[in-house]
């Protein structure tokens, strides 16, 4: 197959009837923000030209795959959000939660900022720093995690902004069961529980997500 026709078949999946009913209202956002990313993305550098041709099904809807482990209020941190994935595609799906996108990079701020405004998401904070700078700063009641880390590390980064009772979703592959296993000690160190690897379906013809949830279930001095 060649790559325009990846494109289309990937675009033909976006746009069906499974994928409108799929993502529900926030439909209208996604496909905006799938718009966005192809072309403005592109050019600002956010995402590879490679990439285009499976922007529905290797990154909206694998960043979609979170979105029932959340809740569906509450304050929910997307940890060095990047090009917005899954950050930008969870607030779409939970409007009345507060989601808050934690970035280092300034251009990518300004482009998440933009997207964002583009698409009315009001539920979107953006703030630009590392995890560990926010540390204390607020109480999130679920982190999200896309290609950030190995999980022994986005657990130091992850686990210290969540409240008693909050759960870590990160997006992970096939190495999670070894992540998993190689973080035990950590995950304790910083309160959590014991670590669940998921497999997350969302539509026909879209490969399942392996999602690794961790609820935090103590707080150091508490």
């Amino acid at each position: 197959m060649t790559e325009a026709a990846h494109q289309l078949a990937d675009r033909e999946i976006g746009l069906s009837q499974a994928s409108r009913d799929y993502f529900g209202l926030a439909f209208p956002a996604v496909e905006a923000f799938a718009d966005a990313l192809a072309s403005e993305g592109e050019v600002r550098g956010l995402i590879g030209p490679r990439e285009i041709d499976r922007l529905w099904t290797r990154h909206l809807f694998n960043s979609a795959a979170v979105v029932p482990f959340l809740p569906t209020s509450g304050v929910i941190a997307d940890v060095g959000s990047g090009a917005g994935l899954p950050g930008i595609v969870v607030a779409a799906m939970r409007p009345e939660a507060e989601v808050v996108l934690i970035e280092p990079m300034d251009r990518r701020c300004v482009w998440l900022r933009w997207v964002a405004d583009e698409l009315g998401l009001e539920n979107v904070d953006v703030r630009r720093g590392r995890a560990e700078e926010y540390h204390g700063a607020f109480e999130a009641d679920a982190v999200t995690a896309r290609a950030v880390a190995a999980l022994d590390k986005l657990a130091r980064l992850t686990l210290p902004l969540l409240g008693r009772g909050g759960v870590l979703v990160a997006l992970k592959g096939r190495s999670a069961e070894q992540e998993v296993a190689a973080a035990t000690k950590t995950l304790r160190r910083f309160g959590g529980g014991p670590a669940e690897v998921l497999q997350a379906s969302t539509i026909e013809g879209v490969d399942d997500t392996v999602v690794v949830r961790v609820a935090r279930e103590t707080i150091k001095g508490s």
